[in-house]
């Protein structure tokens, strides 16, 4: 299926004139994550493409980026390959980006411990995590401020409240929180404004339908799925040996669930082969027609090393599935071996705090 090259841009939120590609690039695929990342100037010229084909919602965060040598803190590099290609293309790009994860606790336990969360959401921290975020990306403004992952030891409305002098002073446009509960999402709507929450939520992760996702159709915030391919898996092209050097393949599903999960693959493969779409956009076109289930926007945020693989992506807005089609992918999940955390603290996910 063809892409359209010029794809129309949806309201992400009802709560703010905010305007998005119909998907999104996740900009953590460029980095080492997966196994090595591109280089810099590969990295940017992957993105040109994106954008040159409608792809213009950029998503990074300031942890992203192999850290350098000798310094603490967010790695940020991966906003710093940006910064050249925010100098020449600015107004081409809808940019978002998050701030708050210091560290991965290993167990809740360690977690709920001062300075041992993880992460850090006290209202100083907001401020120069955002001034390092723009000095690195070369901006003035971010678009999409992300808070990363709640703080344990502070309340939302805390760190909400920092962000939302963000806002005031000009330094960010639009507030966002990443794999936030309904509790915390109200708490923190009920603060500031919130225009997107962004989690995990694709065919074989769909526990945010239990009480995110209906939240947030209630308070009108959009939602931006990660991670919407399964971290590669459900584009049906991924190789154990593709993993075998990465993060992947020490995940449950990834791991000793590989062979057990390739029975995921079957519904969706009979759907792509019906639509004449690929895995791809099939995995995508199920995420855009569960929004319209529920009466939100969503926006997927799939990433790739190959620009050619992110303008497939796009042809996802041309699939239309049939109700029965949707049923049959509906299935996926329950038939998944394996969790979607990846990380020992079953907190760091809001499936593990609801």
């Amino acid at each position: 299926m063809n892409a359209n090259p010029m794809p129309n841009k949806i309201r992400l939120s009802s709560n703010a004139e905010f305007k998005v590609s119909p998907i999104g690039f996740g900009g953590m695929a460029l980095s080492h994550v997966y196994g090595g990342g591109l280089s810099d100037h590969d990295a940017r010229a992957t993105l040109d493409e994106a954008i040159d084909a409608g792809i213009t919602f950029i998503d990074t965060a300031d942890v992203y980026g192999e850290p350098r040598p000798g310094t603490e803190g967010p790695a940020g590099t991966n906003e710093e390959m940006l910064a050249p290609l925010l100098a020449k293309r600015r107004t081409d790009v809808q940019l978002a980006s998050k701030f708050g994860i210091t560290g991965v606790p290993l167990s809740a336990d360690e977690g709920a411990k001062p300075g041992k969360s993880g992460v850090d959401g006290r209202p100083e921290y907001v401020r120069s995590a955002a001034e390092a975020s723009l000095r690195r990306l070369g901006v003035d403004t971010i678009d999409l401020y992300y808070l990363h992952r709640p703080d344990p030891n502070v309340p939302i409305e805390e760190t909400v409240g920092a962000m939302a002098k963000l806002v005031e002073a000009g330094k960010v446009r639009h507030l966002g929180l990443s794999e936030v509960t309904s509790d915390e999402l109200r708490r923190a709507h009920a603060t500031s404004p919130i225009t997107a929450v962004q989690s995990e939520w694709s065919l074989w992760s769909r526990d945010v339908e239990d009480h995110v996702v209906p939240a947030c159709a209630e308070l009108g915030v959009g939602f931006v799925p990660y991670s919407p391919l399964g971290r590669g898996f459900l584009t049906g092209t991924l190789t154990k040996e593709q993993v075998a050097s990465d993060f992947r393949s020490q995940t449950a599903r990834m791991g000793e669930g590989w062979d057990a999960n390739q029975k995921a693959l079957t519904a969706l493969a009979d759907v792509a082969a019906e639509t004449g779409a690929s895995h791809a956009q099939v995995a995508l076109a199920w995420l855009r027609a569960k929004g319209e289930q529920y009466g939100l926007s969503v926006v997927p945020i799939p990433g790739s090393r190959k620009s050619s693989r992110m303008i497939e992506n796009l042809g996802c807005v041309d699939v239309h599935l049939t109700a029965t089609q949707i049923e049959a992918l509906d299935g996926i999940a329950a038939a998944v071996s394996g969790g979607r955390n990846i990380v020992p603290n079953p907190e760091w996910i809001s499936g593990g705090r609801e």
